[in-house]
């Protein structure tokens, strides 16, 4: 398991460099969360361990007491059955902020999203609505879980982008950005040998293609 306590800079810079795209390939894994689940701001970016926990449909009181539970420096994902409405808005990003959360991904809706862009929290959402939710019942909170159809446990790494959002299983976290990295690297020279000229038929061995064009 990653620890929570104090967000790993370094990876989270090299999970940045990389992005999700990158990361993803790297995998090998259908680590990709629904690419309905989006950022609610550009360019918000998050790269740290999940705590997960689920909402009943329009009840969002899982994630109050998640806030009293999860580990400084987590991001919480939070499954709400793709239920859309307003589970999460200013006083819960504010609320989040001060207990160390450092994001939020959740297949439900937010709200507030103007207020929640001014701090830069980031936000990673299925939709927008303006109704409120109850607080009646909470059905799991730090429990292992599927979220957007992929996998997630307490500690796994949750990166997340413009790109969209994967979840990479805590103990594959280090050979995944190995093999990241080493992607990239190929990447870039690939983009080098095209800036000089080079086609994509010619340096992924697709030259066959010209005779069937």
């Amino acid at each position: 398991m990653m620890s929570h306590s104090v967000i790993d800079q370094t990876l989270a810079a090299r999970c940045a460099a990389l992005g999700t795209a990158t990361l993803y390939e790297a995998n090998g894994q259908p680590c990709a969360v629904d690419p309905q689940i989006r950022s609610i701001w550009p360019g918000a970016f998050i790269a740290a361990p999940a705590y997960p926990l689920v909402c009943s449909p329009g009840d969002n009181l899982s994630i109050h007491i998640a806030l009293e539970r999860a580990p400084r420096g987590s991001v919480l994902v939070v499954d709400t059955s793709d239920f859309i409405a307003g589970y999460w808005g200013e006083v819960l990003t504010v609320a989040a902020e001060a207990a160390g959360i450092v994001g939020l991904a959740i297949n439900g809706g937010v709200r507030d999203t103007a207020a929640i862009s001014k701090r830069r929290f980031p936000v990673f959402a299925r939709g927008v609505s303006v109704r409120g939710t109850v607080k009646a019942s909470a059905p799991a909170v730090g429990l292992p879980m599927i979220f957007g159809g992929v996998p997630v446990a307490d500690g796994d790494l949750v990166v997340a982008d413009d790109d969209g959002v994967i979840i990479v299983p805590a103990a594959a976290v280090a050979a995944t950005l190995q093999a990241g990295e080493a992607r990239a690297a190929k990447e870039s020279v690939m983009m080098n040998r095209l800036s000089q000229g080079a086609t994509t038929l010619q340096l992924m061995g697709l030259g066959h293609w010209r005779e069937k064009a």
